[in-house]
């Protein structure tokens, strides 16, 4: 059975940085870092006897990574995940990321020093390049992705994006517009990518061609995405419709018309990705994305506790279908009922 010592030989360090990498007590340069990885690696010894006493020691927590809670949708999240781990007996335990790869991995080593015993993961894990990602899949921590489908590697839990961005172009054509503009995410997100490919097929669907300068990334947040709508509306030939990736460039969106004198939608037609509570009491109400929270938060609970049961069945990939939620922005005008709700729709169709 493999020691830290052999690990520390393997890796040709002392013990006490061993310890440190597995611990997430002190920071490692990351090279150094690599190589006690890979040490543990083939020695086998992350997969064997840390593994198995951090299942065995069971402290009744799972930590959850995310990104931006500021953001309404990931605030709904947390709300909806820590409702789920509670109900299956576990408390909950939170940190931040920011995006931030050097932050993701600082903070999944301070959840696995605390001993939880399994880990919600819902921030940009992108790819097998990630730090945090080789860490968990190297000390064989049980974890799920949540929100971003990033690697086949693990159980992961997000929404339907490619399809249902279309779905909102493609209403946008239908109505009449031809020169439709999207304020993406931020670049390197599995979901702005996937957004992005949505608004793609959205328009080859509708036979409409691809105009990049119709393209400007609000980098997920309402401050940059007021100034990318500002340029397109600033464009000699301006777009008649925008489709928005996220709810907090929503509010940035929104903010930069209005002091423009732009309306909504009767200058510029507005469908959204992420519904959120006040979409339908704005003026006018938002068509929008709605993302299942709750359905997410509850698989990917579910999934976790089944991954901590049984550390070595395959990874599987969920993708849950979300709800066209269609209102007033996009130029469609409904009779709406006094309590205000949305008609929706579960089709992929417009």
């Amino acid at each position: 059975m493999a020691t830290m010592a052999d690990v520390a030989r393997e890796a040709g360090v002392s013990v006490s940085t061993v310890s440190h990498v597995i611990n997430g007590t002190r920071f490692v340069a990351d090279g150094t870092r690599e190589r006690v990885l890979a040490a543990v690696e083939s020695t086998g010894y992350a997969a064997g006897t840390l593994a198995r006493s951090l299942v065995a020691s069971g402290t009744k927590s799972i930590g959850l990574a995310i990104s931006a809670i500021s953001n309404f949708y990931f605030a709904d999240l947390v709300a909806a995940l820590e409702s789920q781990v509670r109900l299956a007996g576990y408390t909950l335990l939170l940190t931040e990321t920011h995006d931030d790869p050097e932050e993701e991995l600082r903070v999944v080593q301070a959840l696995h020093q605390r001993r939880v015993d399994g880990i919600l993961l819902a921030t940009e894990a992108q790819g097998p390049g990630s730090p945090s990602l080789r860490y968990l899949s190297q000390l064989n921590i049980p974890t799920v992705l949540v929100d971003r489908c990033a690697s086949p590697r693990f159980d992961q839990v997000g929404t339907e994006n490619v399809e249902s961005s279309a779905h909102l172009v493609l209403h946008l054509a239908r109505r009449g517009h031809r020169r439709i503009g999207m304020i993406a995410g931020q670049d390197g997100l599995s979901t702005s990518t996937e957004r992005f490919q949505g608004y793609q097929a959205g328009l080859a669907r509708a036979g409409l061609a691809l105009d990049p300068r119709l393209v400007r990334t609000g980098r997920s947040n309402a401050e940059t995405a007021e100034v990318a709508v500002g340029a397109l509306m600033d464009l000699a030939e301006p777009p008649t419709a925008l489709f928005v990736a996220n709810n907090h460039m929503t509010i940035g969106v929104m903010r930069a018309l209005d002091r423009r004198g732009v309306r909504v939608p009767e200058d510029v037609a507005l469908t959204v990705f992420d519904d959120f509570e006040w979409a339908s009491i704005f003026h006018p109400r938002l068509t929008a994305i709605a993302q299942p929270i709750r359905e997410i938060a509850v698989r990917s609970v579910r999934l976790l506790a089944e991954r901590i049961a049984d550390p070595d069945q395959p990874p599987r990939t969920v993708r849950l279908r979300p709800r066209f939620m269609h209102r007033d922005s996009c130029g469609c005008v409904h009779r709406t009922p006094r309590h205000g709700r949305a008609t929706t729709s579960h089709d992929a169709d417009p």
